[in-house]
């Protein structure tokens, strides 16, 4: 098996760096519009970098990962290459916005998995969305093992996928705004910079790792740090009274929105 990346950027520089470590390297071939970029990447990971047209050739699963705008151009220089294949593959768009009946206009209606992954497969810890259609099960199997150390992976209907990337997609930029606005406040206590940011830093981690492995409601843990009249209940009033959760529920709606106006 061979698997193809079309685009080495954050995104897709990540998921190569993740196959990497599923599979052997030399069955891995990337392509970027700059090649001193999927060079680089190449000489990191012993990854092929090669010219798009053999990528498109000969690669059993083709990793689309570059900007929505330019996709369909994308496909069109490599549209005839794809039809005259007499074997099979899949294509793997990262596309936000962009609905596999959409990419398969641009090119054919080949077999087509639809992944929206975040930032943090960078470092194993993804969150990466994926629908499927008129994809054989062993061909799942086998984007899932390649994908297995990106992170998390969850199957979800593809009617949601624009839904989950306002929150899984977006989220980590909420997250970094807020890890930032607990060092702020423990610089304003008297920590030192490099001090409050490992303690935010650490402390999200711990909280989620938390609550994903005891399976409890976030309410429930909340409450459970929050003594009668002491110090945690006294800072969520203050975060209550500042709108937090509406205003991250606004975020996460306004990203929603805008992946709508991609389509």
């Amino acid at each position: 098996m061979t698997y193809g990346f079309i685009g080495c950027g954050n995104m897709g520089g990540a998921l190569i760096r993740a196959a990497a470590k599923a599979v052997p390297s030399e069955q891995i071939w990337i392509n970027d519009a700059d090649m001193k970029k999927a060079q680089l990447i190449a000489e990191e990971t012993g990854a092929i970098a090669t010219d798009i047209v053999d990528l498109a050739q000969s690669c059993d699963y083709i990793f689309l990962g570059v900007k929505p705008q330019v996709m369909e151009g994308m496909l069109d220089s490599i549209s005839d290459v794809l039809a005259g294949r007499d074997d099979s593959f899949v294509l793997v768009s990262m596309a936000a916005g962009l609905s596999m009946d959409r990419i398969r206009s641009f090119c054919g209606n080949y077999p087509i998995i639809r992944i929206m992954p975040n930032l943090a497969a960078a470092v194993g810890e993804g969150m990466i969305l994926f629908a499927h259609k008129d994809v054989m099960e062993s061909e799942v199997e086998g984007f899932l093992n390649l994908m297995k150390y990106a992170g998390r992976l969850c199957y979800m209907e593809e009617k949601l996928i624009d839904a989950g990337c306002a929150l899984s997609g977006s989220g980590p930029a909420f997250v970094f705004m807020f890890i930032e606005a607990l060092a702020d406040g423990g610089v304003k206590c008297g920590l030192r910079r490099d001090e409050a940011v490992v303690l935010a830093a650490q402390t999200l981690l711990g909280a989620s790792k938390l609550l994903l492995e005891t399976g409890k409601h976030p309410g429930e843990l909340k409450d459970a740090v929050c003594s009668p009249g002491g110090t945690t209940i006294a800072g969520v009033a203050a975060l209550e009274e500042g709108a937090f959760r509406s205003d991250v529920i606004s975020a996460v709606i306004r990203a929603y929105e805008r992946a709508l106006e991609l389509k």
